[in-house]
């Protein structure tokens, strides 16, 4: 039978996750959740982008989304700029019974040694309550710098460091509140954005690190930052709005999990606006972005991760990857044992079961 799955947000990562749902003959959709008022009582299907009706109009709160019975609640609301509020979600939720898998809030991708125990107690407690599960992922924190770098140093004899980058030309992503208000972009060099304020990275980025070092047996003793910005020479426009000649138009940051004075586990990210900007700035394996993932030890490995989509560009692929980690695990997170479930918990996540080719679709027997 179809797992019964409920769905929270449809912004850029929550309305390709909804497709997924809809489309696949492994779920039921039982009801949606969003948070602006003008989208409560449309269709599901229209909220995903889709040609067709549901029947499933959007309610405005979470009780009314769990009076749908689903086993499982798919959590794509945003996190970034309200992380209290995001975990309250969940908590409730998993207090309900339902088990959670999400894009946000991202610190409960791996929480220990990063969030204070007093707000990790609450979400396990509640998970023992409701005999439920949740798993955080995604594609950036998520695959590209956990299970790509743990397949790779499976294989080695010796490792080093582990570098997992994310090189990026950001113009065609569309999200207003991460672009302007989170990262700061076209904002005037002299204010800080909060994803720059002090720690502010290591809360986004220091589960990935610290998930890596107790995958690979080590501990990592401190966490440092370090970033580099480049104003705009010219004005010019992106998806997401307009930057002012002198706004922040180039982003550079690097994550460093420090083993003693060696950087053990580095996570780098190099975010432009225009593909002419900083050229001396690591490049992209393709035109506009891809991730990269750099071993060095006995064997060592350069690996290049170039996604596309044929319904847009590097950007638009790389959050269809995020929205088809969360939709693909949901069968192994519904299956796990209560608590905070990680990679390091869950079997492999492969695939969905209908491989589609040109011209029909191959379902297979799971």
């Amino acid at each position: 039978m179809p797992i019964r799955v409920a769905h929270v947000g449809t912004g850029n990562v929550g309305r390709l996750a909804l497709t997924g749902l809809i489309e696949s003959p492994r779920y039921e959709l039982t009801g949606v959740c969003v948070s602006t008022p003008g989208k409560v009582g449309r269709d599901a299907g229209e909220l995903a982008g889709l040609d067709i009706t549901t029947g499933i109009a959007a309610v405005g709160d979470i009780d009314a989304l769990l009076a749908t019975e689903p086993e499982c609640v798919v959590y794509c609301a945003m996190g970034d700029t309200r992380l209290q509020e995001a975990i309250e979600d969940c908590r409730r939720i998993l207090t309900a019974g339902v088990n959670v898998v999400g894009s946000a809030p991202g610190l409960l991708q791996y929480p220990w040694r990063v969030l204070p125990q007093k707000y990790i107690d609450p979400v396990e407690e509640a998970a023992r309550q409701g005999d439920s599960s949740l798993f955080i992922t995604g594609v950036d924190p998520g695959f590209a710098n956990d299970l790509l770098p743990f397949a790779l140093t499976g294989t080695c004899q010796t490792v080093e460091q582990v570098r997992c980058m994310e090189i990026a030309d950001y113009a065609t992503y569309d999200g207003v509140t991460v672009m302007f208000d989170v990262m700061g972009f076209g904002k005037p060099l002299d204010e800080t954005p909060m994803l720059l304020r002090p720690g502010v990275l290591s809360y986004a980025w220091g589960p990935a690190i610290r998930q890596l070092a107790t995958g690979l047996g080590i501990t990592v003793d401190t966490i440092t930052e370090h970033y580099e910005r480049i104003p705009a020479a010219e004005a010019f426009d992106i998806a997401a709005g307009h930057i002012p000649e002198g706004g922040l138009a180039a982003l550079r940051f690097e994550l460093r999990g420090m083993v003693g004075d060696r950087p053990a586990i580095v996570i780098e990210h190099i975010t432009r606006l225009r593909e002419d900007l900083c050229p001396d700035w690591p490049q992209p394996a393709q035109a506009g972005g891809s991730y990269r993932v750099e071993i060095t030890g006995e064997p060592s490995y350069f690996v290049d991760i170039c996604p596309t989509s044929r319904k847009g560009d590097h950007n638009h692929a790389a959050i269809v990857a995020a929205a088809g980690r969360i939709v693909n695990a949901i069968p192994a997170v519904v299956a796990a044992a209560p608590g905070i479930r990680t990679m390091l918990d869950l079997p492999l996540v492969t695939a969905p079961g209908v491989f589609t080719t040109p011209g029909h679709d191959l379902k297979l027997d799971r």
